[in-house]
């Protein structure tokens, strides 16, 4: 029987009993060659594949074995229970069920004659049976922002005659800080390996102290740097790269009292480990003597079961953060502990762009797990005191910045449809790390900490400026605007405040004098704009500081021309007339340069110096040609070029969407066909999407779908990473190794020339790595279905342009809905503030004509036709969106 399609070779896309989609993961990856992934085994093993478990406080790692490790933010970004074999560290998230001398685990083990594993929405799911027993264990993320997972286990007794069992409960306590400090060291000692070492040995400077909940409800750990009890937090936060404070963790029974405890993990593994473990041969000692980096969190239950008789037991797992107590916390999941998975699956249902068509269910399928890949990813950080999403990825949990800053930007834009919430958290988070001349740094680490680092990309204001002025524009929230934050130090007596619309006008002027213009006239590259390999990497280093204060960038002029453009519309929104002609002067003036770039076929990529002069005259790079068009520089005539240009030098040559290069760059440090060498990037494809829905539907929708997860599994089965989540960037077919991402080839080929480039390379990981989890590949795609549609806000309402070519379709979101049927075409606009919208639809003529009925808000109106164009007003209120339809 055919598998779902895009299920790939390691399992298969379900649907569970929520309605929701899953993955049911069938591969032993014991024994199977296709699970190992070429990589260095820094934090996972190489045939280890992993998936997210998420709400909106924290993130859980989940592994093809069975572990889990938990991630927070507060303090900084870290794992809570690190997975670290070698050392006696399992994570946790795993049991053992005991029947006299004989035992069952819900880590994996390959001779188990069943053993289910089911990647699901907000769950990981293992499914254990014998001829005696059954384990079915779930660890979810409640949906919400509470920090905890919830263990529940329901235990099947399938003898005919009654059993007396235990469970015993396993989570670990050792943290893993993502320190940046110990990345830097290891570039300094070309020897990736001193970034585990030096985490590790930081880890074992905490000692930890239990102590019983009450009622036996559970365990509860501190951890004190050195044993130091009488250490306390400043009272005025400041940045740091380590938490000193790391936040007490707990493991709690939810449906009754313990029976047994202990802390011992070196007692409880002892010479068996993890598979044959001492501990579990007889009860736990119920000691809480451990202190040192050995100690882990066991709870046990003991129940007795009839022929063919079930029990659920429920535990939680979490830490606390300042602001959060632990009763209340316990109460609340204590209550209806029964119901909690069934209404996390249903809360992930809710609140997400939909787009349903007929012939493709496959597309919806996707959309809803990108929705949740992208939301679950949220983590709190509580020295700016907002949610963040992270990209995740090698950058977080393994070099541990989160950064760009242009990524989260990037990240929230399907919010705005959704939820709005928590894409103001998003802008406030980047706008209180904004400098006092309005440049934004590129990346944060630790707590609250700019990060050191060699990059000062030219490009990241017109991010923020893009996304507030969208937002803006779509909700009609303007009293956002006024709003007052804490810009950087955000703490102290440097801090001030400002509200969100002065900060954003330090940044236009950053942008527009600060960095400003080169000679010719084009937005300056600084040492790299969206791409970090522009000049590091590729211009010699002796060059690098010139082409830093003189060169300038074609990438950021063409963008330019669309986000100071939409700034200015928001501005004039608001009725700032004097900002927005300033903005629109800027953005017209790189509008126009850029247009005169032309090479014939494709626009220039920059200009360094005298001496190195111009790139991109013969190679085309991809990076400025969607900006190109989107923002108008390109006229109809170059439009029509460049869209065969780009269709037959890097689309057509790629299965699983459009390169980077049409050629590669020799002189680039990084490998042919990998990275910023002509690899495939997620990001980059999203707005070539969106340039070609205003240029050939059938062309935006074909790059859509080749860059799903669901083709790049069809087209490479036996990678794993690329099936339900993946990297920011896979290898082209310029690569040796194409549909993979960037790894060093002497993981296969062991020549001492391959390793000589491997420690030669200024970064020193390999992106397989960690190869999941970039939010990139999750949230592009759902941000270009609004393209597909040609949604676009102006300052007066709504323009639809629709232009992906089917013939039947639904769209829909909390905010705008869009709607195409055999008799016509329909929809909404749901603002939260009431108001008299101006709406036009664009299809072609021929088909205009056939319509004659408008309704609006259920009432017949004249429908209106200007060319190929209907053009219609209406009003809505709060939760009284405008519906509209216009029919044959």
């Amino acid at each position: 029987m055919a598998k779902t399609y895009g299920s790939g070779y390691f399992g298969e896309w379900i649907e569970d009993e929520f309605g929701l989609p899953a993955y049911k993961y069938i591969c032993n990856q014991m024994e199977d060659p296709k699970a190992i992934t070429p990589m260095k085994e820094l934090y996972l093993l190489k045939n280890e594949h992993i998936h997210q478990v998420g709400n909106d406080r924290l993130v859980a790692v989940a592994s093809n074995y069975g572990h889990i490790q938990v991630r927070q933010d507060e303090g900084s970004p870290k794992y809570l229970n690190e997975f670290d074999p070698a050392y006696g560290q399992y994570a946790g998230g795993f049991g053992y069920l005991i029947d006299g001398e004989k035992f069952i685990s819900t880590y994996y083990n390959a001779n188990y004659s069943s053993f289910e594993r089911i990647f699901g929405i907000g769950y990981f799911r293992k499914i254990i049976k014998n001829s005696d027993l059954k384990i079915d264990q779930v660890v979810f993320a409640p949906f919400g922002d509470d920090p905890l997972l919830i263990s529940q286990v329901k235990i099947q007794n399938n003898k005919d005659v009654p059993v007396d069992l235990r469970w015993i409960e396993y989570w670990g306590c050792k943290m893993h800080q993502f320190s940046i400090l110990a990345y830097g060291n290891s570039i300094e000692n070309k020897d990736v390996s001193f970034i585990r070492k030096l985490r590790r040995e930081f880890s074992e400077k905490f000692t930890h102290e239990f102590s019983i909940i009450e009622d036996n409800m559970g365990l509860l750990e501190k951890k004190y740097f050195q044993g130091r009890k009488d250490a306390k937090k400043k009272r005025i936060p400041r940045p740091s790269f380590d938490d000193m404070f790391p936040p007490s963790t707990f493991l709690v029974s939810l449906d009754a009292p313990f029976d047994k405890y202990t802390t011992n993990g070196a007692d409880f593994f002892a010479k068996g480990g993890i598979k044959n473990p001492k501990g579990i041969y007889s009860h736990l000692s119920s000691s809480l003597g451990t202190t040192d980096e050995k100690s882990a969190l066991f709870l046990e239950r003991n129940f007795h079961l009839a022929p063919g008789e079930s029990k659920t037991l429920y535990f939680a797992f979490g830490y606390l953060p300042n602001d959060i107590e632990l009763v209340p916390l316990l109460e609340k999941y204590r209550k209806n502990v029964s119901n909690h998975w069934q209404n996390t699956c249903e809360a992930w249902k809710q609140n997400q762009i939909k787009l349903n068509i007929p012939d493709e269910n496959w597309v919806q399928r996707e959309l809803i797990w990108h929705n949740y890949y992208l939301r679950s990813a949220m983590t709190y950080d509580d020295f700016f005191k907002e949610h963040i999403l992270s990209q995740g990825h090698v950058y977080q949990y393994i070099i541990g910045f989160q950064g760009a800053s242009r990524d989260p930007v990037q990240h929230v834009f399907p919010f705005i449809y959704t939820q709005p919430a928590i894409v103001k958290e998003i802008i406030r988070y980047t706008l209180k790390t904004v400098n006092e001349d309005g440049e934004i740094p590129y990346a944060i680490c630790g707590n609250g900490m700019i990060l050191p680092e060699p990059f000062f990309p030219s490009d990241l204001e017109m991010w923020i400026l893009w996304l507030t002025s969208e937002y803006i524009l779509a909700t009609r929230d303007t009293p956002f605007l006024e709003e007052m934050i804490a810009t950087y130090p955000v703490y102290g007596r440097k801090a001030s405040q400002a509200s969100i619309k002065d900060i954003l006008a330090r940044c236009f002027t950053h942008f527009t004098e600060v960095s400003g213009k080169g000679k010719h006239g084009i937005q300056r590259l600084s040492n790299g704009d969206w791409n970090d390999g522009a000049v590091i990497g590729h211009v010699p280093n002796d060059k690098h500081d010139e082409v830093r204060e003189k060169g300038e960038s074609i990438l950021n002029a063409a963008m330019a021309s669309y986000t100071l453009k939409i700034y200015s519309e928001m501005l004039e929104f608001i009725d700032d007339e004097q900002g927005a002609v300033k903005a629109l002067n800027y953005a017209t003036s790189q509008k126009d340069i850029v247009h005169d770039l032309w090479t014939g076929k494709w626009f220039k990529r920059a200009w360094f110096t005298e001496d190195l002069g111009w790139i991109g005259e013969e190679k085309l790079w991809l990076e400025p040609q969607p900006w190109a068009i989107i923002g108008g520089a390109a006229d109809s005539e170059q439009s029509i070029i460049l869209k065969k240009s780009i269709d037959e030098l890097v689309r057509q040559p790629s299965k699983i969407g459009a390169r980077l290069l049409s050629q590669p760059l020799k002189v680039m440090s990084r490998e042919i066909g990998m990275r910023v060498n002509g690899g495939i990037w997620p990001s980059i494809n999203g707005t070539l999407i969106w340039a070609l829905s205003l240029l050939d539907g059938e062309m935006a929708w074909e790059e859509w779908k080749k860059n799903t997860l669901s083709t790049h599994a069809e087209i490479y089965p036996e990678i794993w990473y690329g099936i339900w989540s993946g990297p920011d960037t896979y290898n082209s077919e310029l690569s040796e190794y194409p549909g993979h991402t960037h790894f060093f080839k002497y993981f296969l080929t062991k020549d001492p020339e391959d390793l000589k480039t491997m420690k030669e390379d200024y970064i020193s990981i390999s992106w397989t790595d960690f190869p999941v989890m970039n939010l990139h590949p999750h949230s592009w795609p759902i941000f270009t279905t609004t393209h597909l549609i040609g949604a676009k806000f102006t300052k007066e309402g709504v323009e639809f342009s629709p232009s992906l070519p089917k013939e039947e379709y639904q769209f829909s979101s909390p905010l705008i809905g869009f709607s195409k049927s055999k008799m016509g075409y329909s929809g909404w606009y749901n603002p939260n503030v009431e108001g008299n919208w101006k709406f036009s639809l664009r299809i072609k003529e021929s088909e205009a004509s056939e319509f004659k009925n408008l309704t609006i808000n259920n009432k017949i109106e004249k429908l209106i036709l200007e060319g190929d164009t209907f053009i219609w007003k209406g009003s809505s209120a709060p939760n009284k969106p405008l519906e509209w339809k216009i029919t044959m």
